[in-house]
């Protein structure tokens, strides 16, 4: 995890406005950006965003690991948004 700043490829933007867990059923703010990547379908560097709150973050990390999807965590702050 690097929560002090990104390093590597920049994620894929996400929405400008309220931010919330990409966890099935859950409404929650998110605090999380989980980046990650499915070798099959993207380039190398490409970068996904999946939004978690606290409760669900590490859920949401070891469901991407257990495919060797999950490359890094980082703050909502950090992410880039777009209109």
């Amino acid at each position: 995890m690097d929560l002090l700043g990104l390093s590597g490829p920049a994620p894929d933007p996400v929405p400008d406005g309220e931010l919330i867990c990409s966890a099935k059923g859950c409404r929650e703010q998110a605090a999380w950006g989980l980046l990650w990547n499915n070798p099959k379908l993207h380039t190398p560097e490409r970068r996904k965003v999946w939004l978690a709150c606290d409760q669900h973050r590490e859920h949401l990390e070891q469901f991407l690991a257990s495919r060797s999807f999950w490359k890094q965590t980082v703050a909502v702050a950090e992410l880039d948004r777009v209109p």
